[in-house]
Formats: C-alpha cells, structure tokens, sequence
C-alpha cells in the first residue's frame, strides 16, 4: 500500500510506493494515478522529464509558480531541498531538506510555488520528475542555493558543480 509522510509543510508530502523486491531486483510502480489520487495527490502530469548529474552537482533552486513537482531517484542518492517562494505564505522562504535514493524510493511532492533544487552526493545520479505544468523558461524562476534569508544547510563537501544560470542566481 503506498504510504504517504507528512513534512514540515501541509502541501508538501512523501510517497513511499509498494516496492517489491528479491534476490532478482526489485519491482515498483512509479505512479498509479488511481492509487496516488486514494493517497490525496490529485495533479494532473502533463510533462516527465529526467536528469543525470556528477557528485557536487547542485541544480536549483527553481520554481514556476503554475508547476507542482513528483521528483524521484532512479539511480544513486541526492540531498533535495525545497523551498516555500508563496508571497503572504506562514511559512515563506523556510526549507526543508531530504535524502532520496534509488535504495529508498521516496518520493518527494513538492507543491506549486515551492522552490527546488538538489545536490548529488553520488558519482552518477539520474532523477525523475513529473511536471503538473509545462516547462516554460518565461515562468521559471531562480533562487540562488545559498542565498542568505533562506539559509539552506547543504551537506558539501568541496566546491559544487553549478550551471551558469543556477551560478548566477
């Protein structure tokens, strides 16, 4: 039965799906939009997109104020962050952190106007995200991964891999 934990944010959530596993592998189902819309999750996905990132990469902190995220590890461990960007919100501009992985399967929901980002903290690491909106670079917004009023606590170790846009926040 898919689990679903609360975080510090009332709109936020964490999936744990049924996996099932042997001396084979594992199995699982990813999304199921019936089990997830029992579980309270009731976006409609319109777009699916994947990443592959190094050790020391961080990628983030985005967000689009029309797009809730499903973000998930398929292959090695990162350090997720997000961020409440809701002007007037209770909780603007606090963060929560968690560690996903492919070992741990959590699912992480993060809701519209939350800001996103992670760090890889393994040498190979491939995300999966499910979009309730388009990407659209016009919508899309950038907090810097250190920016000062939010204070995130990232788990580093040496210098972070940043891309130019994410660099320049």
């Amino acid at each position: 039965m898919l689990q679903v934990r609360d975080t510090q944010f009332a709109e936020a959530k964490i999936y744990v799906p049924d996996v099932f596993e042997d001396d084979r592998g594992f199995f699982k189902e990813t999304y199921s939009k019936d089990k997830y819309e029992a579980a309270g999750l009731h976006d409609e996905w319109v777009q699916d997109s994947v990443s592959r990132s190094s050790a020391n990469v961080i990628r983030g902190m985005h967000y689009d104020m029309r797009m809730a995220k499903l973000v998930q590890v398929l292959v090695g461990r990162i350090y997720d962050v997000i961020v409440d960007m809701r002007d007037g919100s209770p909780t603007f501009k606090r963060w929560q952190g968690f560690y996903l992985s492919a070992e741990n399967h959590l699912q992480l929901y993060v809701p519209k106007g939350f800001a996103h980002g992670f760090l890889a903290l393994t040498c190979d690491v491939v995300v999966h995200y499910k979009m309730s909106a388009h990407h659209d670079l016009a919508q899309e917004k950038v907090l810097s991964w250190q920016d000062q009023s939010v204070g995130i606590r990232w788990p580093l170790v040496g210098q972070p891999r940043l891309s130019p846009k994410d660099a320049a926040a």
